[in-house]
């Protein structure tokens, strides 16, 4: 039992490698094919809009001690779509296919390894949580830099290889799940009932509860929006700057370091600063760097902007995980993950599409200063959520 938590450590780490490598061997891809970057949005999109619809239902899955097929399930869709891409993906019909089973089994692996997360001490989740996103950070550097590999001195990688290296990452990820199930806990603590049906899991908690459950939901959906934009349109904004791949892979995977990096000490960073107000400091710095990406710097400034924007973002997603976990009514908590997944793909549908539009009207750059907008809003209301609190 003492091991299993490295199992899901590793898990974690593939399954983000998967997705983290597709993300912009995607959007290459429909580069290759000759699509404008107005398209890349709904390919984005696509990742996100079925886990949109089904979330909350595999959440009550986990609530009721289904981890085990949860995680069996994702971890077969996740392999099914990495092959798919690999061996056909040669259209945009075929790419939205494949992206939307890939985005189903990326949502059933994270749900499940949410759940195991969240059955350990209250007092320790802000460091539990840190420890396993740090692990899917881990995924998202590796990723970029499959990129660097092959992509070298081209503008476009060689896409082909890196679906292969997807596909590869997502078998590791399967063949971790059988230890994942067979060591991890089967069913929920003795003594917590599960509620009888969604509409209790909701109506079931209080109003305060629900404010702080709400709000960390929104600041989750936009962080995370905001993190796989940069996935997607940072390459499109390399082909429109001419910049070549191996240095975008270098970029993001600044980015994710940086954000691994802010992960390793978010136990210390809440114990000294507060939970709630270093969501509300890291959601604004998210908006100030995020926005800086609009304007055109030379590859080392922006290599500085967004090691900076890596360790803002990095702070957000642990962080409403914990808020959601010790904020829902025992045997919820599966129910109210799973709900700030759903707002996350809201946020991935939702998002790409609108700022699709303004990549089409304004270019690549306008991408970026649109989710820094957002972002600013979101970190204005959260701060004053946190004024009214203590009010």
């Amino acid at each position: 039992m003492r091991r299993w938590p490295w199992v899901l450590l590793f898990h974690a780490l593939f399954l983000q490698l998967a997705a983290y490598i597709v993300r912009p061997a995607a959007a290459y891809r429909a580069l290759e094919l000759g699509l404008e970057p107005a398209f890349l949005g709904l390919i984005a999109a696509s990742f996100a809009v079925v886990p949109l619809l089904v979330a909350a239902l595999v959440g009550r899955a986990t609530d009721r001690g289904g981890e085990a097929p949860v995680l069996a399930i994702g971890a077969v869709m996740m392999v099914i779509a990495a092959l798919g891409l690999f061996l056909w993906s040669s259209s945009l019909a075929l790419l939205l296919f494949w992206n939307v089973i890939l985005g189903l089994g990326h949502l059933l692996g994270v749900i499940g390894q949410q759940s195991r997360v969240a059955r350990g001490d209250p007092a320790k989740l802000d460091s539990a949580f840190g420890l396993y996103t740090f692990a899917g950070s881990a995924g998202q550097v590796a990723g970029p830099l499959f990129i660097i590999a092959f992509g070298g001195g081209r503008i476009v990688p060689d896409t082909q290889a890196l679906f292969g290296a997807c596909a590869v990452s997502s078998i590791l990820m399967l063949v971790l799940t059988a230890g994942l199930i067979r060591r991890g806990p089967a069913a929920a603590p003795v003594g917590v009932p599960a509620p009888a049906s969604f509409r209790q899991a909701i109506s079931g908690t209080g109003p305060d509860a629900r404010r702080q459950l709400l709000g960390a939901m929104l600041v989750s959906m936009m962080v995370l929006g905001a993190v796989d934009l940069i996935a997607v349109y940072l390459p499109a904004l390399g082909v429109e700057r001419g910049i070549p791949a191996a240095a975008v892979g270098l970029l993001l995977a600044v980015r994710a370091v940086a954000t691994m990096a802010s992960r390793l000490f978010l136990g210390a960073m809440v114990a000294r600063i507060g939970r709630a107000e270093l969501i509300v400091a890291s959601t604004a710095l998210s908006a100030l760097t995020v926005g800086m990406l609009a304007v055109p710097l030379p590859v080392p400034a922006m290599a500085a902007v967004l090691a900076l924007a890596g360790v803002a973002l990095g702070i957000g997603q642990p962080l409403t995980m914990t808020v959601i976990t010790l904020a829902s009514p025992p045997g919820t908590r599966g129910t109210w993950l799973a709900l700030r997944l759903s707002a996350n793909r809201f946020g991935q549908s939702a998002i790409p599409a609108a700022v699709g539009l303004v990549a089409a009207a304004t270019g690549v750059g306008g991408v970026f200063g649109a989710v820094a907008g957002g972002l600013a809003l979101v970190a204005g209301g959260s701060w004053w959520q946190l004024r009214r609190r203590r009010g």
